[in-house]
């Protein structure tokens, strides 16, 4: 699977990347590896997510793609593990967790627990030990050590010829070392006496403590054992509950539709919707689901869009209207002409942004990672020095090998490696479900530190859907043009243009000449002037559409006598457009906008969260101000260019302020990208949806305040599960060396923390 990513934020270079499904890991520490590994390929830069279980390669766009991805995969069976190119979409057996492996887990956690359980009650309750009791849990435990516990000593020998260790070095060194001093105390010792019994605690007095000690007749077959099956039980749960974490994007994925009733010559004929090329026109009746993006030829319903944006109320679609794949259609039956099919659906490209999300790496994790590179090689040093301190004071090499065994498996740091890709795998799945696509993990800590927010107005604060108001053509004063021929020239160059204000005039021109619509000329020589208007030709005539500025740029002058009608407009609210024809003032139309009904609720919420409003746009003053006294803001900054909106951050972020923007068009990319926090109305332009760092889906702004709800609460559960797991080894290896800990306890611990890793980052599924 290749994608091309967009850079942002810079002009780098187009770079192709490159997924691929990696097998074999078992904790952070191997998909550190797996990256070290394939970043040291020339040109390649590779991230590597556990919790997914994939790698993401860019590299630069090379002529030989299939030799690179050969390259790759061959790195990484090097060292050690597997890699595949995965399918292009997704199916009941792929995704996170490949539905064979967990088959073979599940296979070794029953066998192992059938056996574990006698060889644990024999030795933990004494009325149930008899004559060689020992000896048959011999024979239950060395399938369980050595078969059920092979993904361990496996993953164990892979890193040893590497020159490495990861924490299935600690599970399967303490698991064997456990095994062969039991070994050694039932074929040398008196263990394997036909009468021998021992006691069993959890929290035995160590020899220090006691003064005294068992020696050569006990065995550790209840530790091996049970360890074994404990870190089975706890990696099966936790790749069931990866598997869990990572549904939001499997459902994203799989929510559309998967056939389609196109319209033919003899009919209408049903083809997978795979099938479906652009400009074809099908039929969505009452009930169905739409099956790739597409505009309204014919009919008028109600659409479900919840799927993809959370909001409940059906949006009314009509003739001209846009629709989205996957949502629903619920009452009226519609012709539509598909606009995007396949990958660059809104469908599929809200899928790539969670994707591209859950891939990469926040600073907390990019810490985790340098701590767990070093701690599985300071834990086998610990062990070793506990191992030596406990016998140069005059320790039996039982207790001393009780404690350093318990080390070694209460160290492994598994809910270290947990800590970070769950709590991003559901934040940002959660996300995608309630119409919130983070672009990655180093948003989540940019929310944080947000104490601006910079709103654009129209189309983000207000609906967009402005409408002309009033047109007086030059011929009022004695200009050539009728009012009808300036709507048709102005209308026919803003045609090109999707600014709200060119939807405005064109929608207004298709209105007033109805079926003859059609006849609006297309214009050549195109021009977009960022900020103040376009110009073109049309029908052989040089047409100017824009604000004053762009009037003065290009030499027209203005009859005094409009001045007095923009101020007038102005005071409304209204914006007012002039129109010059072959470089002569031809006629004014103004245009107006409303204020969104959530808006005023949505600043509310801005400022709880510590974000102080400044409302930022192009507009006039007069209608700028308008606006924000409707929705409670105080400080504006009106008829800015999309130079001056930069400039207007760049000034905050200079009195040591941290930036979120929020806006919808083309003249807003610059501030998305210049600002620490990018947040895009996901009904804006394609330019601004790529240069922010979060879209909104719906057009409410209070998305954007649930955005950085959400963003903020998943870095505060990544930080909470650092924070657990680090405490949890930092206090309970001095336990296990100072012999207060049983080794099997120590199993049981590790298990549970990770869980609760796992768990805690599940109570994101609950956002709201």
């Amino acid at each position: 699977m290749t994608q091309t990513v967009p850079p942002r934020h810079s002009g780098d270079a187009e770079s192709e990347r490159i997924e691929l499904t990696i097998g074999g890991m078992t904790c952070a520490a191997c998909a550190q590896r797996i990256e070290k590994k394939l970043n040291k390929l020339d040109g390649v830069t590779a991230s590597v997510n556990y919790a997914i279980e994939k790698a993401w390669v860019t590299s630069e766009k090379l002529d030989d793609r299939d030799h690179l991805v050969d390259q790759l995969i061959s790195t990484v069976q090097k060292a050690g593990y597997t890699a595949d190119v995965p399918p292009e979409s997704y199916d009941e057996e792929s995704g996170t967790v490949g539905a064979r492996d967990l088959r073979g887990l599940r296979n070794r956690l029953i066998i192992s627990g059938v056996l574990t359980t006698p060889v644990v009650l024999w030795a933990m309750v004494p009325a149930t030990q008899f004559d060689y009791w020992t000896w048959f849990s011999l024979i239950l435990s060395v399938p369980v050590v050595i078969w059920a516990g092979w993904p361990f000593h496996r993953a164990a020998a892979v890193s040893a010829r590497h020159g490495t260790a990861t924490m299935d070095t600690l599970i399967s060194v303490g698991t064997l070392a456990a095994l062969g001093w039991s070994l050694y105390a039932l074929f040398f010792g008196h263990a394997g006496d036909p009468s021998m019994r021992h006691s069993f605690t959890l929290f035995d007095e160590p020899y220090w403590m006691a003064g005294h000690s068992m020696g050569s007749a006990n065995v550790y077959f209840e530790v091996a054992t049970a360890v074994t099956t404990f870190l089975l039980l706890g990696r099966y749960f936790e790749k069931r509950s990866k598997a869990s974490a990572g549904e939001a994007l499997r459902s994203l994925v799989n929510m559309g539709a998967k056939d389609v009733a196109v319209l033919k010559d003899e009919g209408e004929v049903r083809i997978p919707v795979n099938e479906l090329a652009v400009g074809d026109e099908f039929v969505i009746r009452p009930g169905e689901k739409i099956a790739t993006d597409a505009v309204v030829v014919s009919g008028e319903s109600a659409v479900d869009m919840s799927m993809l944006t959370g909001e409940s109320v059906p949006m009314e679609v009509a003739q001209g209207g846009s629709v989205v794949g996957a949502t629903i259609n619920t009452s009226g039956r519609l012709v539509v002409r598909a606009t995007r099919v396949g990958a660059d659906t809104q469908l599929a490209q809200m899928a790539k942004l969670v994707e591209a999300a859950q891939s990469g790496k926040a600073e907390v994790q990019r810490l985790a990672d340098r701590v767990s590179g070093v701690f599985v090689p300071i834990v086998l040093l610990l062990t070793l020095i506990t191992l030596g301190g406990w016998l140069t004071f005059g320790a039996p090499a039982e207790d001393a090998f009780t404690a350093a065994v318990a080390v070694l498996i209460i160290a492994c740091p598994c809910a270290l490696g947990l800590a970070t890709p769950t709590a991003l795998l559901v934040g940002t799945g959660r996300g995608a479900q309630q119409g919130i696509l983070i672009s990655g993990p180093e948003v989540l800590e940019a929310s944080t530190a947000i104490d601006a927010v910079v709103l654009d107005k129209t189309g983000t604060v207000t609906t967009g859907a402005m409408q002309l108001t009033s047109m007086l053509s030059a011929r009022h004063w004695g200009g050539e043009y009728e009012d009808a021929e300036l709507l048709r020239l102005a209308a026919s160059l803003e045609s090109a243009s999707e600014h709200p204000v060119a939807r405005a005039i064109t929608n207004a021109a298709r209105e007033s000449f109805g079926s003859r619509s059609g006849s609006l000329p297309q214009p050549e020589n195109f021009r977009n002037h960022a900020g103040t208007g376009v110009s073109g030709e049309v029908g052989g005539h040089s047409v100017l559409v824009g604000r004053r500025r762009l009037m003065g740029a290009a030499g027209v002058e203005l009859p005094s006598e409009v001045d007095q009608l923009v101020t007038e407009a102005e005071t409304h609210g209204s914006t007012a457009v002039f129109v010059a024809i072959d470089g002569v003032f031809s006629g004014v139309l103004t245009v107006s906008d409303t204020v969104k009904d959530t808006s005023a609720e949505a600043v509310e919420q801005l400022r709880k969260l510590g974000m102080e409003p400044l409302l930022l746009t192009g507009d006039n003053a007069g209608a700028a101000h308008r606006v924000a006294d409707q929705v409670g803001i105080e400080h504006v900054v009106a008829e800015a260019l999309p130079e001056d909106k930069v400039a207007t951050i760049k000034d905050i972020q200079a009195q040591g302020r941290t930036v979120a923007m929020i806006g919808d068009g083309v003249n807003d990319a610059a501030a998305l990208a210049q600002a620490e926090l990018g947040i895009a109305m996901g009904t804006g332009t394609d330019v601004a949806i790529a240069a922010a760092d979060i879209t909104v889906i719906r057009g409410d702004l209070r998305s954007a305040a649930d955005a950085v709800r959400l963003s903020r609460r998943t870095l505060r559960t990544i930080r909470e599960n650092l924070f657990w797991a680090f405490v949890y080894n930092t206090a309970a290896i001095p336990l296990a060396a100072a012999g207060l800990l049983n080794p099997m306890l120590a199993g049981a611990a590790m298990v549970l923390s990770s869980l609760s890793v796992v768990g805690n980052s599940l109570r994101l599924r609950r956002f709201r």
